[in-house]
C-alpha cells in the first residue's frame, strides 16, 4: 500500500497550536460513520480486489462508497484535508411533563488566534456520526444511560427526533462511546449534574469522556480552573480506572500550575495536597492507586508539613502502609525537595551513588537543576544553551528541571535571552536537542502579556527563520495565550 492509506491512521491535525496524533479517532469515526457492517463488508471487498497490490486512499473509499452509499469523498475532504477540532453542544427542550420535546446538538468550528492561522480552511462544519446518551440518577445513586440514538451530525445545528419523548435526563452525553472526533460539550443540566455527581458515572468510558470533555472546557477557558480543581478532590479518589486516574492527575497539575489564577494558586495548592495526601493514605495498600496518589502528592507538594513527610518517607522514618518507596519513587519525591531548597548538591550526590545508573544520571541533573538559586539556573542555561557538553538525555533532564513552578522571578531574565539563542541554537544543534529547547525553554513559567508580546515581536522580525522553528514558536506561543485566557477565565470566575 502507498502513504495515501497510512494516512488514515498516521493523519495529524494542528489545534490551537498543538498537534494531535488522530489516527485513531478518525478510523473510529470513518467506521461509525459508513456503519460497522458496511465498512467490514467494504474491507473485505478492498482487499479481495487489491490484493498484493498497491492502492491509494481513493480505493478504499469506492469500495465504502459502495457498501454505505455515503459519499466518502466529502468525509476524506473534511477529516483529512482541514485542521481544528469542531465542538459539539447537546440542548434538550422538555415539556411541563419532564419529556423531550426537542433534542439538538450545535457544532462550532475550530478557532484559530494569533498570527499565521492555518492555510487550510478552519471555519469546516464535518460530518459526525455520533452517539447522544441520556443518564439519569438511580435510586441508589449510580448515573447509568437509559437511552441512546446515534445521528448525523452535518451543520451548525442537528435536530436528534429518535430521543423525543424521553424523559428529562440529568446528564446527556454528545459523544456517547466516543464515536468521534470532537470537543464534546454539555448543557447547563448536565454541568450541573457533573459537579455533584461525576463519580456516580458507572460506565467507565462515558466517565472517562466526561473526565476529557471537563478538562478541554477548562483549557478552552469555558470552565474555571478552580471548578476542575475543585472535581478533582472530590471525584479523583473513585476514579477505579488507573489509567484515567493518572491522566487526571497530569490534568490536574496543568490546571494548577497554568491555568488558576496567580493571586489564587498558592490556597489552591495547599488543599490539591492536601487532597492528595488523603487519597494516599486511603488507597488500597499496595496498589497501582496507591502510587499515583504517592506520586501525585509529591508533585503537589507545597507546605512544611508535607516536605517533611516526604523526608519521612525517604529515610524511613515515616511509613504508609503498603507504599514501597522504591529507587523511582525516591527520585520522584527528591524533585519537589529540591525544587523548595531542601535537598542539596551532597543529598542528591548521596543519592546518586546509591542509584549509579544512566537513570539515576538523568534523575540527579534533573534535580540539581530543579533547585531556587540564581547560580543554579545560570550553570544550567549555560550547559544547555552556551555549551554543547551534554548528551541528549541529559540536555532534556536539564530543560525539565530548569524550569520549575513557583520559580518565575528566577527564570524571568531568560525570556529575552531565549529569543536571542533561538535561531543560532537551530543552526548549530541537532534536530533533536533543537526542538527540546525551544519547547523547553520557551518562558512560560510566569508567562505573561509581554512575554506573548515579545513572542509575536519575535515572529515578525524572523519571517525568514527556519519554518519548523517558527511552528514551534507558533505553538509556544498558542499555549501561552491560552494559558492567559484560562487564568483570566479563572480569576473573573
Amino acid at each position: 500500500m502507498t502513504a495515501d492509506i497510512r494516512d488514515l491512521q498516521d493523519a495529524k491535525l494542528n489545534f490551537d497550536g498543538i498537534t494531535y496524533a488522530k489516527g485513531a479517532s478518525v478510523l473510529k469515526q470513518l467506521v461509525a460513520y459508513a456503519g460497522r457492517e458496511a465498512f467490514m463488508e467494504g474491507a473485505r471487498r478492498y482487499f479481495q480486489r487489491h490484493a498484493y497490490g498497491n492502492t491509494t486512499l481513493k480505493d478504499l473509499l469506492q469500495v465504502l462508497e459502495e457498501t454505505s452509499g455515503r459519499d466518502m469523498s466529502g468525509w476524506a475532504r473534511a477529516w483529512l484535508q482541514t485542521a481544528g477540532v469542531n465542538a459539539l453542544t447537546p440542548q434538550a427542550v422538555c415539556d411541563s411533563a419532564g419529556r423531550i420535546t426537542e433534542l439538538s446538538v450545535t457544532q462550532q468550528a475550530p478557532v484559530f488566534e494569533g498570527p499565521n492561522p492555518p492555510r487550510a480552511e478552519t471555519d469546516v462544519l464535518r460530518p459526525h456520526r455520533v452517539a447522544i446518551g441520556l443518564y439519569r440518577r438511580e435510586a441508589d445513586g449510580a448515573l447509568v444511560r437509559y437511552a441512546q440514538a446515534e445521528a448525523d451530525v452535518t451543520g451548525p445545528r442537528t435536530v436528534v427526533p429518535a430521543l423525543a419523548g424521553q424523559p428529562r435526563p440529568d446528564l446527556i452525553l454528545v459523544n456517547d462511546d466516543d464515536l468521534t472526533y470532537c470537543k464534546a460539550r454539555f448543557d447547563e443540566r448536565s454541568l450541573e449534574t457533573l459537579r455533584a455527581h461525576l463519580g456516580a458515572i458507572a460506565d467507565p468510558l462515558a466517565r472517562a469522556l466526561c473526565w476529557s470533555a471537563l478538562w478541554n472546557m477548562t483549557r478552552d477557558a469555558l470552565m474555571p480552573a478552580r471548578d476542575f480543581l475543585t472535581l478533582v478532590r472530590n471525584f479523583g479518589g473513585a476514579e477505579a480506572e488507573i489509567g484515567v486516574l493518572q491522566m487526571v492527575h497530569s490534568w490536574a497539575r496543568s490546571a494548577l500550575e497554568r491555568y488558576t489564577a496567580p493571586r489564587r494558586r498558592a490556597q489552591e495548592a495547599v488543599a490539591l495536597a492536601g487532597a492528595a495526601l488523603t487519597e494516599l493514605r486511603a488507597a488500597e495498600p499496595g496498589s497501582d492507586h496507591q502510587l499515583a496518589w504517592a506520586r501525585f502528592f509529591a508533585e503537589c507538594a507545597v507546605s512544611d508539613a508535607d516536605f517533611r513527610l516526604l523526608e519521612g518517607l525517604l529515610d524511613g522514618g515515616d511509613r504508609i502502609d503498603g507504599l514501597e518507596v522504591d529507587q523511582e519513587l525516591r527520585w520522584t519525591f527528591l524533585l519537589p525537595l529540591a525544587a523548595h531548597g531542601r535537598a542539596d548538591e551532597r543529598r542528591l550526590a548521596a543519592e546518586l551513588a546509591r542509584d549509579d545508573t544512566a537513570s539515576g544520571t538523568r534523575h540527579q541533573v534533573r534535580c540539581l537543576a530543579a533547585r531556587p538559586s540564581a547560580e543554579v539556573k545560570a550553570r544550567a542555561w549555560a550547559d544547555v544553551v552556551e555549551s554543547d557538553k551534554l548528551s541528549n538525555a541529559l540536555t532534556e533532564a536539564t530543560i525539565d528541571g530548569f524550569a520549575q513552578p513557583g520559580q518565575s522571578e528566577l527564570l524571568a531574565p531568560y525570556a529575552p535571552r531565549y529569543f536571542q539563542a533561538l535561531e543560532r541554537i537551530w543552526r548549530e544543534r541537532s534536530i533533536e536537542i533543537g526542538m527540546a529547547v525551544v519547547r523547553g525553554l520557551f518562558p512560560m513559567a510566569g508567562g505573561d502579556g509581554t512575554t506573548l508580546a515579545a513572542t509575536d515581536e519575535w515572529l515578525a522580525g524572523h519571517p525568514a527563520a527556519a519554518p519548523a522553528l517558527r511552528r514551534l514558536v507558533l505553538e509556544a506561543r498558542d499555549d501561552l495565550a491560552r494559558t492567559l485566557r484560562a487564568q483570566a477565565h479563572d480569576d473573573a470566575a
